[in-house]
Formats: structure tokens, sequence, C-alpha cells
């Protein structure tokens, strides 16, 4: 199986792609003047909030966006069904990893993450440019939803009692400690936290794949028990089904909603506290 990551040099020496640059900030202003500031040359912004979230609504923060209008974004954007996309970011690969699994949901069979993000392509001395394609040749991307396993938020709370349930967030908000963007804090009852940033390592690449077995394995997902994932908005949890996808490991199905589409219900219930 051909990794979901790419590197660097593997990146620098390839030709008829197409490189989305989606940078973004929690709270933050909009990425694109990240990009603006300096991006891999022809690597063309990609927005989370327009362009790989719908608006948000009972759905959550970032709710999966409607078949036609993604894939008028990814045309716009320039991919192709045909030409293979690379995505990056600068947070560890977790906004990359929901662009990467977005296109992965609608259909499109060749999407690599750029591991370690932009900061490793310059850490490894390749450029960058403020300037952006002189044009960007409209795709012929065709959505075909269904291409990556999906949980309503009924199966995420029945897969918390029958498998293993991931909750991608910090451990102070998993346990209702503190909770900065939802009006509810704690976690679906069942689910098992595994905080996204154990993923990589301190450069923002992923782990060894020995290395993320065997935490997936202290998890209990060791392949044979049905595996899903959320997080606050259905992005970083992106990063744990991409994980799982490197570490070799069957896929995992991705709670889109997560925490902000699951406390949009208030009879749905809250845990708190650690991991039982």
């Amino acid at each position: 199986m051909t990794s979901p990551l790419i590197t660097p040099a593997e990146l620098a020496a390839l030709d008829g792609l197409t490189v989305l640059d989606v940078r973004w900030r929690l709270g933050g202003p909009p990425g694109e003047g990240l990009y603006r500031e300096g991006h891999i040359p022809d690597a063309v912004y990609c927005d989370l909030d327009t362009d790989l979230a719908a608006p948000p609504g009972d759905g959550g923060r970032h709710p999966l966006p409607e078949s036609g209008a993604f894939q008028d974004a990814m045309r716009r954007l320039g991919v192709s069904d045909h030409r293979p996309v690379v995505v990056y970011d600068d947070a560890g690969s977790t906004v990359a990893a929901r662009a990467w699994w977005a296109l992965r949901y609608f259909g499109h069979g060749h999407v690599r993450v750029l591991d370690g993000g932009f900061a490793v392509w310059t850490g490894a001395g390749l450029p960058a440019t403020k300037e952006p394609p002189a044009s960007v040749t409209p795709g012929d991307f065709t959505a075909r939803p269904g291409g990556m396993p999906m949980l309503t938020a009924d199966e995420a709370a029945a897969l918390a009692a029958k498998g293993v349930l991931l909750d991608a967030r910090a451990a102070e908000r998993y346990r209702g400690e503190v909770e900065p963007v939802d009006p509810v804090a704690g976690h679906i009852p069942g689910a098992v936290n595994a905080p996204t940033t154990e993923n990589v390592g301190p450069d923002g690449r992923f782990l060894a794949v020995g290395t993320l077995r065997a935490r997936f394995a202290g998890l209990g997902i060791d392949g044979g028990m049905e595996a899903g994932a959320y997080c606050g908005s259905g992005v970083t949890a992106a990063h744990e089904v991409l994980a799982l996808e490197v570490a070799g490991l069957p896929p995992a199905a991705l709670y889109v909603g997560s925490w902000s589409g699951w406390v949009a219900d208030p009879s749905r219930p809250v845990a708190t506290g650690p991991s039982a």
C-alpha cells in the first residue's frame, strides 16, 4: 500500500500534481495570510472553513460540505480526478489531515500529506515564494461520497460501547476540566482519550510505524477491533484516521460532527473525568 505521506524530497522531485496549502488557525485570522507570506511554489490556498466544511450549525463547527459544494471548491482549486494531490499545513498535519480525509471521502484516490508540513519543507532548504500561481486551470474532480467510513452521532455512541472511539482532543478537554470553544465540557461516554499531538514528534512529522502501532495497541486498537474518532469539530480526528492508516491498521470511521455536533443536542449524555 502506498503511504498516505510524502517527504519534501519526494514532493520536490514530482511534476504533474496539485498542491494545496491548508494552513489555518482556530480562532485566528484566515490562513491565507500565512500563504501570502510564503508557500510552496505553485501551491494553491485551500480554506478549511469555506472549502472543506459547510457553515456551522447543528452538525457541528465544521460539518461536511454537500457533494456539489465540495466538488465546485475543488475544481476551482485545480483538483482533477486523475491528478495526484498533496496537502500541507504548519500544524503537525492536523488541518492537512482533514483535507486528505475529505478528498478521500469524496472519491479522490491519489491524495498524500506532506509529512512535517511547510516547516520541514523550508527546513530542507527547498524554495518558498510569496507569489500565487499565475493562473489555476479549473479541475474536473467529480465528488463521489462514501470513500471513507463515517459515523453519525448515534453510531459514534454505539461504537464507544462495542469498539474503540478515540477522542482526539487534549486530555483536559476530554476530562471536562476546560472547554475553550464549545458550550459544554466533557466527552462522549465510553470514548478513549487519544490526543492527536501524540501521533507526531517535535518536528511535526508522524512517529515511526512501529511506534504508532504500539500507541494504538495501548488504546485497544490492534486491527481486530472496530475503531472511530472524533474531536471538537471533525478536524484533528481526521488526523487519528490518517495516523491509523500510516500505522497500517484498518480504516477508522470519522464522526465529522464531533463534540460540537454532539452537544448541539442537549439530550445526549456527557461524561467527565479520565478514561475508565
